[in-house]
């Protein structure tokens, strides 16, 4: 079934629904066909089956995943469905989970969001959250509890995306790496955190990854390098964390992979979420990165890693694909 539905040339999807609604309770063979599709083209087959059959294709893997179902694991249910929302509504799923994990709040999932989305789409991330949640997604941050330093800087990255202008200016970009220099390894102490969080709150991602550059050219070190140098408390640890991410995203989201799939961190969701979102944007480039900084392909990871499966399929797949 998966071969017919990949060499259906139809742009309607209606085939494609119909095989679907045909082998409903063989959901590995769905699986297999979805993930190779792009999410566009998930999205427009699962508006298509509800239009045909008037039953959303994700509520029913819910469904077969909570009945156990042959064939269908729920991590695979979970992952799958992930693929087939619209980014913004991913997302906010996904920050909803980060605030509501059992032990602790999954920042690092939200500061993937705040710093790796255009500000067009976090206000879209931030409608489906209302929408869904009925609350406000800045509230329930502000809210998080216990506070912590990521807190404060999640607040600013908010804040921005509502304030700054998207251009970059050279000229003020240096003046900004000058007062990070000035308020950190420039003088005694710690870290100046009320001008690092005022410059968070009035620059865009773009301008403070060229402040970062800038950083570097006057000072000859990257900044996270003057944040370790420095008495070094939670709020420096957290921050080091944001600008990595930031400066180099595919390095960042490597090492939170391969800890991931090894099982090195509590954040269980990291493969999924990480493979999800960044697959149709830099894969290609995270590939290349994870091969240079481990010496083994990420999808020989994979392998060696995950049990064999629909839910190892599925990231393999991910995987494979190029941008």
């Amino acid at each position: 079934m998966a071969t017919k539905i990949l060499a259906s040339s139809s742009h309607s999807f209606e085939n494609e629904c119909k095989e679907i609604h045909e082998s409903r309770g063989r959901w590995n063979h769905l699986i297999q066909a979805l993930v190779t599709r792009t999410q566009l083209e998930c999205r427009r087959i699962r508006e298509t089956y509800k239009d045909m059959y008037g039953e959303d294709l994700i509520t029913l893997l819910q469904k077969s995943s909570l009945r156990n179902q042959p064939g269908v694991s729920p991590k695979t249910c979970a992952a799958l469905s992930l693929w087939m929302l619209h980014p913004h509504e991913r997302d906010a799923i996904v920050a909803r989970e980060a605030l509501l994990q059992d032990n602790d709040t999954n920042h690092q999932a939200l500061v993937e969001i705040f710093v790796g989305r255009k500000s067009s789409h976090i206000a879209l991330i931030k409608q489906a959250y209302l929408s869904k949640y009925k609350t406000q997604l800045d509230q329930d941050i502000i809210n998080i509890e216990p506070p912590h330093p990521y807190q404060k800087i999640l607040v600013a990255l908010s804040t921005s995306h509502k304030a700054h202008q998207a251009d970059v200016n050279q000229h003020t970009a240096k003046c900004d790496a000058r007062r990070l220099y000035e308020t950190g390894e420039g003088s005694p102490g710690a870290i100046d955190e009320g001008t690092v969080l005022e410059i968070f709150t009035k620059r865009s991602i773009p301008h403070l990854k060229l402040t970062f550059s800038c950083y570097k050219h006057i000072y000859g070190h990257d900044y996270t390098k003057s944040i370790t140098d420095v008495n070094s408390g939670e709020f420096e640890d957290a921050l080091k964390k944001v600008v990595k991410c930031i400066c180099n995203p595919p390095n960042y989201y490597v090492k939170i992979l391969f800890a991931s799939i090894k099982g090195m961190t509590a954040d269980r969701g990291a493969i999924t979420r990480v493979m999800v979102s960044r697959s149709e944007t830099e894969m290609d480039e995270i590939q290349r990165v994870f091969k240079e900084k481990y010496g083994i392909e990420l999808r020989e990871t994979i392998c060696n890693s995950i049990p064999s499966g629909d839910y190892r399929d599925f990231l393999l797949a991910l995987a494979n694909k190029t941008v």
